[in-house]
């Protein structure tokens, strides 16, 4: 496993494992099978209704809580409970998370963001992130932390790499963790030349070569699976490197294109929704 220093000296692992879209069962089972190969860093959210799965797989998996790089996301409905940073620590049934996040920027995002600054502060929160903060957004929460954050969690991939957000980005030292990591839906990037050619070159397969340039790139990659030889698949990925040259021919993909396009009406909508969490 590689890992990459955030802003403020903690080290998180370049690779982990998604629980978004698992149910419950899944989630838990995905959990416990990616510590058991491996894996040290798990994110899920208040908004994929798994944290308890996630927590139960954990402790399944046999892996000391230390050893795991927990991260989790508050849901725009949580921003203004006072609360809500105790109720996902005991959905996930530990006394602290390694990354917190703020999932949108939807209803009170500030009282959101008020809540990482003291999670932070208190312990309860390693490090804080934000979530889909792009654009307007990130331009005015720059004006307005106490504590700058340690991640973005957005949506990255070679068709669309945050080019422009990560000229903010830079100044601060900020991380990005990808989501649609291989792309999304119809395959063409998966289906790109370039990646099956470097595939035979390398003996991976094209998600493998596509997760490698994520950590190359010095984002954090979290593909999700509920299939136990994909997250085995995803892992092997540290025994080659792609070289300058190789870098750069995945680079002339990039067509500032993304597959998820947020409207407003939608962050309405994000701050009306409140998450069915799980009892047991």
């Amino acid at each position: 496993m590689e890992y990459i220093t955030l802003n403020n000296g903690i080290k998180c692992p370049a690779l982990g494992i998604g629980t978004f879209m698992l149910s419950p069962n899944e989630a838990q089972n995905s959990v416990r099978e990616a510590l058991k190969m491996g894996y040290s860093l798990v994110d899920t959210a208040n908004a994929y209704v798994n944290e308890r799965a996630v927590g139960r797989g954990m402790k399944e998996s046999g892996v000391k809580r230390e050893d795991v790089f927990l991260s989790t996301k508050l849901w725009a409905s949580e921003y203004e409970n006072e609360n809500a940073v105790d109720e996902t620590l005991e959905r996930l049934g530990v006394d602290y998370v390694d990354l917190l996040y703020i999932h949108q920027p939807a209803g009170n995002w500030l009282a959101g963001y008020r809540q990482l600054e003291k999670a932070y502060k208190e312990g309860k929160a390693k490090s804080i992130g934000i979530s889909n903060f792009e654009g307007k957004y990130i331009a005015e929460l720059e004006t307005k932390w106490e504590i700058a954050p340690q991640f973005i969690q957005v949506e990255a991939h070679p068709y669309f790499t945050q080019s422009e957000l990560r000229k903010t980005l830079d100044k601060y030292g900020i991380k990005i963790m990808s989501w649609y990591p291989l792309g999304h839906g119809d395959k063409s990037l998966m289906n790109e030349r370039v990646f099956a050619e470097l595939g035979r070159k390398y003996n991976k397969t094209s998600a493998q070569i596509i997760l490698r340039w994520h950590t190359q790139m010095g984002f954090v990659v979290i593909p999700g699976s509920k299939n136990v030889q994909h997250i085995e698949d995803n892992f092997d990925i540290f025994d080659f490197a792609l070289n300058d040259k190789e870098m750069a021919e995945i680079a002339t993909l990039d067509n500032g294109e993304r597959y998820y396009h947020r409207t407003e009406g939608q962050l309405v909508q994000f701050a009306a929704w409140k998450p069915a969490f799980e009892t047991e």
